[in-house]
């Protein structure tokens, strides 16, 4: 019987992501190893790609990242869909108002 796929706090694993994680025994278990935290920032950091070639990069560099022992996206100013907290400044004036624009 196949384990399932850790999940994030908000965000559920997407099918293309999944793919990628249950096809390498390794990048399977670093995934199930970080927290729920972490793997939200990834998912939502995959999601928020506009193009399908930087979706594809993203999935690819988040096994890179894995392997490297990062818990969260490199260079990723956290999730905005998480309704525990406040977004920050930076996501408040970049990520959301901006997009109302």
């Amino acid at each position: 019987m196949a384990q399932e796929i850790a999940q994030g706090t908000v965000h559920q694993v997407p099918a293309d992501l999944g793919d990628a994680l249950i096809s390498d025994a390794e990048l399977f278990a670093l995934w199930q190893n970080i927290t729920p935290l972490g793997r939200n920032e990834f998912i939502c950091w995959v999601e928020d790609a506009k193009q399908p070639a930087t979706r594809a990069k993203r999935i690819r560099r988040t096994g890179e990242e894995l392997r490297e022992g990062k818990k969260r996206p490199c260079c990723w100013q956290g999730c905005i869909h998480r309704t525990d907290k406040a977004p920050s400044r930076w996501q408040q004036d970049v990520l959301i108002d901006k997009k109302k624009r």
